[in-house]
């Protein structure tokens, strides 16, 4: 089965004054449908850089990324943002909500920018407030919820428009474990329930026990591929090759997108 996200062998070097970072060596990363996938590492790890690198907010200095069998890497900026709008979603560590816009009309922001008929518009919007359990604070901004309900405003933004991948940067850092637990738990059930193949990054070592996959960075190169089983929240080494990156750089010499 082709998986709705591939990326094979992403380099990213940033310059500093202490000598070229390289925040993203080599990796290769691929999600399917129905999957979460964990992507853990300590801060500076590279786990950001990835996401930015799948999500196409930048681009790799070399190596490829595919969505749903398309390569991004020759799409222009407007060909890519219309990509993204049509099957990509990102939910950000920091909420980004609009602080002037109450949670209806920030889950609506990604329907406008497609220009949705107002009337699919507010349904949509109503369902996917009810599917994150805040119906009742649909009138409210975002200084008046918790962080544990301005997560979930946007995890409805991420999921109005019907993603068929969704990217997390460490959505749940700025909630209490009891929170956080709780947001893991609800993206984890949208996930299987919709389908949606999901890279989340976490260091919480708690959170990983949601996941079906995990893959570990270090020095922005994945140095452990393995499956979480959330019954023991242990992680056990599976017989595939040790990292992502070898499965890429297989299916990289072997095959083509479809």
């Amino acid at each position: 089965m082709t998986p709705a996200l591939l990326a094979t062998d992403l380099m990213r070097v940033y310059a500093s004054p202490g000598g070229d970072v390289r925040a993203c060596d080599g990796v290769s990363v691929e999600a399917h449908a129905g999957e979460l996938l964990v992507v853990r590492g300590s801060s500076g790890a590279g786990k950001t850089t990835l996401l930015n690198l799948l999500g196409g907010l930048d681009r790799p200095d070399s190596g490829e990324i595919w969505i749903d069998g398309v390569a991004i890497g020759g799409l222009d900026d407007d060909a890519l943002a219309t990509l993204r709008r049509g099957g990509l979603a990102y939910i950000f560590q920091s909420f980004g909500l609009i602080p002037v816009l109450t949670a209806e009309e920030n889950v609506e922001v990604p329907l406008r920018l497609e220009r949705t008929d107002p009337i699919e518009r507010d349904r949509r919007v109503a369902e996917a407030l009810e599917l994150v359990g805040l119906s009742d604070h649909a009138k409210q901004r975002p200084g008046e919820l918790s962080g544990g309900q301005q997560q979930r405003v946007g995890i409805a933004r991420a999921l109005v428009t019907n993603p068929r991948i969704l990217l997390a940067d460490e959505p749940t850092a700025q909630l209490d474990s009891g929170t956080a637990a709780t947001i893991m738990d609800l993206i984890a059930s949208l996930v299987r329930e919709r389908g949606i193949a999901a890279v989340v990054s976490t260091h919480d070592p708690v959170l990983v026990a949601r996941a079906d996959r995990v893959l570990e960075l270090h020095d922005g190169r994945i140095i452990r591929s393995a499956h979480a089983h959330a019954t023991d929240q242990s992680i056990e080494a599976d017989d595939a090759p040790e990292s992502d990156s070898e499965v890429g750089q297989q299916r990289g010499r072997h095959r083509s997108v479809d």
